[in-house]
C-alpha cells in the first residue's frame, strides 16, 4: 500500500449516537459496538453506509473493544466487567469465553486466533477458536500498562502503552516470547511527531506500517510509523475530528481507516457520545 497524501481525506462521517468503544469490518458490513443494553452491535453496509441490523450481546456487562475473524466469520467482544471475551457470530448466536484478568485491546492473528491485551496484570493472551487458553506473554517490565497488541505473522508484536501520568508513552515492537523490546517509537509524554499521549488503538496493513490511535488532548489524531516504528506522518489529525480518537479499523482491500470519535464529558466521567469517521488511505 503506497501513502501518497500528507493527510487521509475524509471520505464520510457516520450518524452520531451513543459512544463507540469498537469498529471493525467484516466482508461488505461496518460493525460498531456502542454500550446499550440491548443492540449493542450496530451492522452498517460498507458502501451506502446504511444501517442493516443490530445484534445483542447476551449477558454483556462492559465493554472495551471489538474484533473481527474473516476465517472463522465472528466478532470478538472484551467485557472487562466479567473479565470474559463474548463471541458473536453475525446471526447473533453468542458464547462467552472467560479470561481471568479484564481484558482491553483485541486482534487476531495470522492463525486466526484471538490476542487478548490485558492491562492491569501487562500480559498478552492468545486464546484458540473454542476459548482455549494457548499461552500467556508476559511484557517487559518497562511495558506498562499495554492498551492493545497486534501480532505479525514474524511472531513479534507491535504493543502500545501507557495511560495518563506514566512516565512513559510509547508504540514497541516486541519479541514473540514477550521478553525484548526489538524497537520502540516515543518516550516521555508529549505532543511532538516522535512523542505520544495516550496511544490507546493500533492498525497494522500488508506491508507492516502502523497506525496508531494517540488519543488525548492536545494531540488527538492518528499517527503512521514505518515497519521499523520509523515517523512517516500524521494520517489523521484533530482538526479532522470533532472529539477524541479511540478506536480504529483498517480496511485493507478498501483502503479505508474508520475511526471511533467520542465525546468526553468532564462532569459526567464518561463518553457521552460518538461517531465514526472514513478516511480513504
Amino acid at each position: 500500500m503506497l501513502y501518497v497524501c500528507v493527510l487521509a481525506p475524509l471520505v464520510h462521517t457516520m450518524s452520531e449516537g451513543r459512544s463507540v468503544v469498537g469498529v471493525t469490518s467484516l466482508g461488505e458490513e461496518i460493525y460498531l459496538l456502542r454500550p446499550k443494553g440491548v443492540d449493542q452491535v450496530e451492522v452498517y453496509d460498507v458502501i451506502s453506509y446504511r444501517l442493516l441490523r443490530c445484534l445483542t450481546v447476551p449477558n454483556c456487562l462492559g465493554y472495551n473493544d471489538m474484533t473481527s475473524c474473516k476465517h472463522l466469520l465472528c466478532l470478538y467482544i472484551s467485557d472487562p466487567r466479567v473479565e470474559c471475551i463474548h463471541k458473536l457470530d453475525l446471526h447473533g448466536n453468542a458464547e462467552q469465553w472467560p479470561v481471568s484478568d479484564k481484558p482491553a485491546g483485541l486482534s487476531v492473528n495470522a492463525n486466526h486466533n484471538l490476542i487478548v491485551t490485558c492491562l492491569e496484570v501487562r500480559k498478552i493472551k492468545e486464546l484458540g477458536p473454542r476459548g482455549e487458553l494457548l499461552r500467556d506473554v508476559i511484557l517487559p517490565d518497562d511495558v506498562t500498562s499495554p492498551r492493545h497488541a497486534i501480532q505479525l505473522t514474524s511472531g513479534q508484536f507491535i504493543v502500545c502503552h501507557g495511560v495518563r501520568n506514566d512516565r512513559v508513552n510509547r508504540v514497541c515492537k516486541i519479541s514473540s516470547d514477550g521478553r525484548h523490546v526489538v524497537q520502540s517509537h516515543g518516550g516521555q509524554p508529549g505532543s511532538d511527531t516522535g512523542q505520544y499521549n495516550g496511544p490507546t488503538h493500533l492498525a497494522v496493513d500488508g506491508n507492516e506500517f502502523v497506525f496508531v490511535v494517540d488519543f488525548h488532548m492536545p494531540n488527538r489524531r492518528v499517527t503512521l510509523l514505518s515497519p521499523t516504528l520509523e515517523y512517516v506522518r500524521q494520517v489523521v489529525s484533530r482538526d479532522q475530528l470533532k472529539w477524541l480518537p479511540r478506536r480504529q479499523c483498517l480496511d485493507v482491500q478498501r483502503r479505508r481507516l474508520y475511526v471511533a470519535d467520542n465525546k468526553w464529558d468532564d462532569y459526567e466521567k464518561t463518553f457521552t457520545a460518538g461517531r465514526v469517521v472514513v478516511f480513504s488511505v
